[in-house]
């Protein structure tokens, strides 16, 4: 369960964090050049955040807790409250151009303030992975009938769902690896294997998983076109929640990452997405705009951190002087706020590119910001805690479970080094090139 608090002083913080933070975004939607729809519901998002969503993160905490004293894998009220508050504000579905009429750009600036709260905050918008993946996969690729009976329901708010990729027994950061076999039997598909890491799964709302395996018929096809995806319902026989996973000890129930395992799960031919061996196509089409969420959500995680770290040094003294007279204490702030203005504008670059020539063409860019957005918010993070003292390591502030958190993204969506590879072959392509042409570039 969520084992954090929020800083007692929040309502003072919501002023002063409007100083470096806000200066940062208004410069940049100027330079992006958002509409002026794109800039009117930012500025809607922010006073709801101020309104509900902050002074909230307490009762959510005690409702939390007082679950946990029972089954702590309930809901608590305040997360439906605040759904239907954004809703009836239309701040609902921000994510999905299609339904919101904003592009990944502008939604990029809304997602970094979704990261400020990131355990309460996305879900309140229906902006909560992996939920907004699903959508967008379900939206761009599912039938009639695969809309009808999981997207609506999605977009309603009233499920959720989770993404069945990672596997325990081969390692994942190749895809390619994956053991988890579809056979087709008639008008049906029979599943088998294991999968981990299904974040979701562990939600009492959570219906439905999108699973990702490799079609048996398909093992003499190129590598990336042996796989597809299908619909699965969690309550389909055969379909079994093994375990909550723990990330540095913490569950993040009642979300939770789950392994997940399926026994001869049957489900019809008809919940097939798109085709089969379109797996890898359909899951480049998800993770382009789910990463540039991730980053701006971290960006946001590390704003706030930046808050608390500069509010700790003006609190507290030692040796003589507050901290934030302390040349070391001021390094780590200056640091910081480069980084983060370094990350944000770069991902924001990724967004613009998305939405100006498409997923393919931001790819590049896309791996930049999967490496530089986690590890800089790890090291704003850390140096907040490490301000705080012995606090930062409590349960006592947020800091050990947004680092936690922003730890694991380098992680998830693929580890670090695959992107950096990937970085590497596109700058070292021409000089490839001309070596082998016998020529230089120098």
């Amino acid at each position: 369960m969520l084992q954090t608090v929020v800083v007692r002083s929040s309502c003072k913080l919501n002023i002063t964090r409007r100083m470096a933070s806000s200066a940062a975004n208004s410069a940049a939607m100027g330079m992006f050049q958002c509409s002026e729809k794109g800039k009117r519901i930012y500025s809607e998002l922010v006073g709801f955040m101020d309104e509900f969503v902050y002074p909230a993160e307490k009762v959510y905490l005690e409702q939390s807790t007082e679950l946990a004293k029972g089954d702590r894998w309930r809901i608590p009220p305040i997360i439906e409250d605040l759904k239907v508050k954004a809703r009836e504000r239309g701040l609902w579905n921000l994510f999905l151009p299609s339904v919101s009429n904003l592009g990944q750009l502008e939604y990029a600036f809304m997602a970094e303030q979704m990261g400020r709260s990131a355990f309460l905050a996305p879900e309140t918008f229906n902006c909560g992975a992996p939920d907004t993946g699903n959508m967008e996969v379900l939206h761009l690729f599912g039938t009639d009938e695969q809309k009808a009976k999981w997207l609506s329901p999605l977009l309603d708010g009233q499920i959720r769902s989770c993404f069945c990729m990672t596997e325990p027994d081969v390692a994942s950061s190749d895809a390619t690896n994956m053991e988890c076999e579809f056979r087709r039997e008639g008008d049906e598909y029979i599943i088998n294997g294991k999968k981990w890491w299904s974040s979701g799964a562990g939600d009492p709302r959570c219906k439905i998983a999108i699973v990702m395996g490799k079609c048996k018929n398909l093992k003499d096809a190129p590598r990336h076109k042996q796989h597809s995806m299908i619909l699965v319902p969690l309550e389909t026989p055969g379909v079994k929640k093994v375990r909550p996973l723990t990330v540095y000890g913490y569950d993040d129930a009642p979300h939770g990452h789950y392994e997940v395992h399926f026994n001869n799960v049957r489900v019809p031919a008809s919940n097939l997405i798109l085709g089969e061996g379109r797996g890898f196509e359909i899951a480049q089409a998800r993770l382009g705009p789910g990463r540039i969420h991730h980053c701006m959500r971290l960006i946001g995680m590390a704003e706030r951190s930046l808050e608390l770290m500069c509010k700790r040094a003006c609190e507290r003294k030692a040796f003589g002087k507050e901290l934030a007279r302390q040349g070391t204490v001021q390094s780590d702030i200056a640091l910081s706020r480069i980084e983060i203005d370094q990350a944000r504008l770069l991902t924001l670059q990724a967004a613009h590119l998305i939405d100006a020539r498409g997923n393919r063409a931001a790819r590049n860019l896309v791996a930049m910001i999967k490496v530089s957005a986690p590890r800089m918010a790890c090291g704003v993070i850390d140096r907040a805690i490490q301000v705080h003292g012995a606090c930062g390591v409590s349960q006592d502030t947020m800091l050990a479970h947004v680092w936690a958190f922003s730890r694991t993204l380098r992680i998830a969506d693929g580890p670090d080094e695959v992107h950096i590879a990937s970085v590497a072959r596109n700058e070292l392509k021409p000089y490839v090139m001309a070596a082998a042409q016998g020529q230089s570039k120098l």
